[in-house]
């Protein structure tokens, strides 16, 4: 017989109906765990708004589906906010083996055209970003504006970088 007192719910079959729901979304038994234990904590804070209380489990089972569509939200975010850092046996040297000093300064002279082709707050957003490795938090905060401000401008500066030197290789 079902009961209303959420004392007497079954937490422990909750808790093996609710983790294999949370598999199911995020793929790792350790997020899963984690989703899971955030669930079953605010379900019972909230035992009281449960409307089915002599049924809890499809109650449960969404706080569950909730929880875990937002740690795999967070987890992306933070993934995609992270740059990978390059393998010491996988990072490119910094001068190539056949770079001579004709290379070098054609290099510097086709980036130099390229940078010109900018305006001078276009610029100014590459020096901070890649000169001074700031990042793009830092950068929008030394330029006063919202981060994604920065990551739009960024994009298109980045674009309009490889059409410059897409035509002076042309």
């Amino acid at each position: 017989m079902p009961t209303r007192d959420p004392r007497w719910w079954a937490w422990e079959t909750a808790r093996s109906r609710c983790l294999s729901e949370a598999r199911r979304i995020l793929g790792d038994r350790d997020d899963a765990e984690e989703a899971v234990q955030e669930a079953l904590i605010r379900a019972w804070r909230m035992r009281g708004t449960c409307r089915t209380p002599e049924a809890p489990l499809a109650w449960m089972l969404q706080i569950t589906r909730n929880e875990a569509i937002r740690l795999a939200s967070r987890r992306s975010r933070r993934r995609a906010s992270e740059i990978p850092e390059a393998e010491p046996e996988e990072a490119a040297p910094a001068v190539p083996a056949d770079d001579t000093p004709l290379d070098r300064a054609l290099t510097s002279v086709a980036t130099e055209q390229a940078l010109s082709a900018l305006g001078e707050d276009e610029r100014r957003l590459i020096r901070l970003r890649y000169v001074e490795d700031l990042t793009q938090g830092q950068v929008a905060a030394a330029l006063g504006v919202p981060e994604g401000t920065v990551k739009v401008r960024l994009h298109r500066v980045r674009a309009r970088l490889r059409g410059v030197a897409a035509d002076l290789a042309a």
